[in-house]
């Protein structure tokens, strides 16, 4: 995975991505705007320590209860889904319509599958 970061931003963008939070009730801050960049470029699921080292690759650093506290936010807002993978794993998914995940435990990333690629009606009954 790239640790590409879309910073630094165009007035344009830093005006988009404002406006969004804003409609969001969110107030756009420099941290938020440049977390918000990344989740915004596309479909993406990113753990809180991802989105830490994408900042600091793009030289932008932001402290770590910063970006929890913002993707808690961004999260209660319906930007991002918090996607459980186990006790101690949380990523933020930028696709929040319905569908499902695989989550490879050896390379520890997550991947989309869409909602009519798994037939859950020919399920053998559970014992």
């Amino acid at each position: 995975m790239s640790e590409q970061c879309p910073i630094p931003l165009s007035p344009v963008e830093i005006e988009a991505i404002g406006s969004r939070l804003r409609a969001c009730g969110i107030q756009p801050t420099r941290q938020r705007i440049d977390i918000a960049a990344i989740f915004f470029a596309g479909d993406l699921h990113l753990s809180a320590d991802q989105v830490i080292a994408r900042l600091d690759h793009g030289g932008r650093p932001v402290s770590k209860a910063t970006v929890y506290n913002t993707l808690g936010l961004f999260a209660a807002r319906g930007l991002l889904a918090p996607v459980n993978v186990d006790s101690s794993k949380v990523f933020y998914d930028s696709n929040t319509r319905p569908h499902f995940h695989f989550y490879n435990v050896d390379e520890g990333v997550l991947t989309d599958v869409a909602p009519g690629a798994l037939d859950l009606d020919d399920l053998p009954p559970p014992p």
